[in-house]
């Protein structure tokens, strides 16, 4: 479990960010303009965390927009290192995106819902850097794109992991209790969390902390 990636994610501020890194995170979540979950803020902060992140540690900004262009526009304003796109492409494609981008690392999430999602993640596989596997349901009539607190099916995660070829990050209702389960099961190359380390929507270092440990 040395070699694991763990992306901290809903990241509010700069002082959110130090305590992660000095955690040992790896990648830092940060949350754009959704319909719906936790740690929205806003273009401008995410803009400052961005660069005020070591060059070492990934920034990912989460955008819910679903057209490359719209994807574009959304990363002119923020120069993060990686993009998570928490929604399907309605317009254009992912090789379109990393043509225009490709020193920035697109991440696709994979929102576990049945066996289809296997099939829409060895496609997509093709086209992203990564997958992240998350627990959300795009197709509810407010989506929810991620930040559920929920444990999806890990057989599904599994099977995903042992059919791809690109990294894959597994997120959805991970703590320090089950994390070491999770891992084993699913064998991901990351992990995400966002609730299982905070307290009233703070991080908390001691969750933090049992977190790490239980790595």
């Amino acid at each position: 479990m040395r070699n694991l990636k763990v992306k901290i994610c809903c990241i509010s501020s700069i002082k959110e960010a130090q305590i992660a890194i000095a955690s040992g995170a790896s990648f830092l979540g940060l949350v754009g303009n959704m319909p719906s979950g936790p740690g929205i803020i806003s273009d401008e902060l995410i803009s400052e965390i961005a660069a005020f992140a070591p060059s070492h540690i990934e920034t990912v900004l989460l955008t819910s927009e679903t057209t490359v262009k719209n994807i574009l526009s959304h990363h002119s304003r923020v120069n993060t290192s990686a993009i998570q796109i928490v929604d399907a492409l309605t317009e254009g494609s992912h090789k379109q995106l990393k043509q225009k981008l490709p020193q920035v690392k697109i991440i696709q999430v994979i929102h576990v819902l049945n066996k289809e999602s296997i099939t829409a993640a060895i496609q997509i596989s093709k086209e992203v850097d990564m997958l992240l596997l998350d627990s959300g349901n795009p197709n509810q009539k407010i989506k929810t794109l991620g930040g559920t607190g929920n444990i999806h099916n890990w057989e599904i995660s599994k099977s995903i992991v042992e059919k791809v070829n690109i990294p894959v990050f597994l997120a959805g209702g991970l703590n320090s209790k089950n994390i070491r389960k999770a891992i084993k099961k699913v064998a991901p190359y990351g992990v995400d969390v966002c609730s299982g380390v905070r307290t009233n929507n703070e991080l908390d270092k001691h969750k933090l902390k049992s977190f790490f440990e239980a790595l």
